[in-house]
């Protein structure tokens, strides 16, 4: 039987690093949606972010190097361009489309579709052998693809170009992913830092998308007053410094990511990502104002469930305590829908709508609920 002392360690260290890897996701998510609205070339800014990445990574390299008197792992050409390229290919392709749709599409838009991810490393996990096949997991993950859905649904302007670039993106970061685990598995290669994994992945992943903004991107940045054209030095200034800030998120989700997925799996990176899409929309309501329907905080009910459902099964699976966990989480399950239930209950039989508002009385933000009649 483990110590409850190392359990406990462990999960402090899991909760840790997924909060270290919130804090770089929500907020280059939002960064780049700040930033898309006065700069238009997503891919650019993809390949100053992945040069960025890069530099840092070499320099927190040799800074490990002169600290620990060890030489890094360095990968020849064979294994660099067989083993690294595909996972660095995939990278690029996701993380490129995706910032690239924040051209098109709002944030509600983008973290409804992004869900879906964990419905494409689900099955290349599976494909892999990375995870163990059971009707439970499967549970789990309709669980929160539809929580999601719901929590999102009538709060989006949809966009067709956008939601196909961020649909590609979720399969292609199903596979990227996969990937990444099994590569910095691999106990050959290496690569179980994340700053090593970075360091081998940004040369590749810049030469598999530079091609791509070439042709998309090539003619307008050479001619926008804001970078080749620029007529003072202030306002280049700006952009390289907005770009910068830009980059150093990256390297810190970057890093965040694969030291998350090198610890745990990538169907758990992706299970906490949902619950990161789900504070994100949180805070956009908080921020911006939207309006939240009943059938929106169904949604986040549901989708809460399926991740303390999967919680469970990850915790007692191995110790054969699977049917006492599911009846657990069923319960809690019944529980949250009940809570649900009796919250909007005077709403529904007044033919009302709740509605969160944000106000603010000075310095002081407030939350309230007010009823709307139709």
């Amino acid at each position: 039987m483990a110590c409850p002392v190392s359990i406990i360690c462990r999960a402090l260290r899991n909760v840790g690093l997924v909060l270290f890897y919130y804090v770089f996701s929500i907020g280059i998510t939002f960064y780049n949606k700040w930033l898309m609205k006065g700069f238009h070339f997503p891919l650019f800014m993809t390949l100053v972010h992945l040069t960025i990445i890069f530099c840092l990574s070499a320099l927190t390299r040799c800074a490990m190097q002169c600290w620990t008197r060890k030489p890094r792992v360095t990968l020849g050409w064979k294994e660099y361009l067989y083993k690294v390229a595909p996972t660095a290919l995939a990278t690029a392709l996701d993380i490129g489309l995706s910032n690239w749709s924040f051209l098109f599409i709002t944030i509600s838009l983008y973290t409804m579709t992004k869900s879906s991810a964990v419905l494409f490393i689900l099955f290349f996990s599976l494909v892999f052998k990375l995870e163990e096949p059971n009707p439970f997991l499967i549970l789990v993950v309709l669980l929160i693809a539809s929580g999601l859905f719901m929590f999102t649904l009538k709060s989006t302007q949809f966009n067709l170009e956008g939601f196909i670039m961020v649909l590609l993106a979720s399969f292609i970061g199903g596979i990227r992913w996969t990937l990444t685990q099994v590569l910095m598995q691999k106990a050959e290669l290496g690569l179980q830092n994340p700053i090593d994994t970075m360091y081998h992945l940004q040369p590749l992943m810049f030469l598999g998308l530079f091609p791509l903004f070439v042709l998309n991107e090539g003619l307008g940045l050479s001619t926008t007053e804001k970078l080749f054209r620029v007529s003072e030095l202030q306002p280049l200034l700006y952009s390289l410094l907005t770009l910068s800030v830009g980059g150093t998120l990256a390297f810190g989700l970057g890093f965040s990511e694969f030291l998350l997925v090198s610890r745990t799996s990538s169907l758990t990176l992706s299970i906490a990502g949902i619950f990161k899409e789900v504070c994100t929309l949180l805070l956009a309501v908080g921020f911006m104002g939207d309006k939240m329907s009943m059938v929106n905080w169904l949604g986040f009910v549901v989708c809460l469930s399926g991740i303390s459902l999967h919680v469970g099964l990850k915790t007692y699976y191995s110790k054969g305590n699977v049917t006492s966990v599911i009846l657990f989480f069923s319960s809690l399950i019944m529980l949250l829908l009940s809570v649900l239930t009796k919250t909007f209950s005077v709403a529904l039989k007044k033919k009302t709508s709740p509605e969160f508002i944000i106000f603010q009385r000075g310095n002081q933000i407030s939350r309230c609920v007010i009823l709307t009649k139709k």
